[in-house]
């Protein structure tokens, strides 16, 4: 098992790793809109917050090997569902392989942030 880390997706901010490789799977941890540069929440918006997270993702995708088209499975958490569309029109400028996708709407957020994404990849 491989713990990933890298300083250009936000640091834990609880007991966890942003993501661990086992036997060739990325799992990686949900990323909220936190810039890891500033540490804070930049976005206002739910497509600004969503082009964030999926930075983030980047980074930890390119820290452990893989990329965008080695998703297998994303599951999405949104504060509002009415927020769907305009949060699916960034996300599909991303994932175009298609991976399996779950998309919920949840209470809270940690920071009060509009969107959650977690990942699972394969790492070649």
């Amino acid at each position: 098992m491989k713990t990933i880390s890298t300083p250009k997706a936000p640091a834990a901010i609880g007991p966890y790793s942003q993501a661990k490789v086992v036997n060739g799977m990325l799992y990686a941890s949900g990323q909220i809109p936190i810039n890891p540069a500033t540490g804070d929440v930049d976005a206002t918006t739910i497509e600004g917050q969503t082009e964030q997270v999926i930075a983030n993702i980047a980074a930890v995708l390119e820290e452990a090997g893989s990329s965008f088209d080695n998703v297998v499975k994303t599951t999405c958490f949104l504060a509002d569902i009415a927020d769907f569309g305009a949060f699916n029109g960034v996300y599909e400028k991303y994932f175009t392989s298609k991976p399996a996708r779950s998309c919920v709407a949840v209470k809270d957020l940690p920071k009060a942030v509009l969107v959650e994404i977690e990942i699972l990849a394969v790492v070649e």
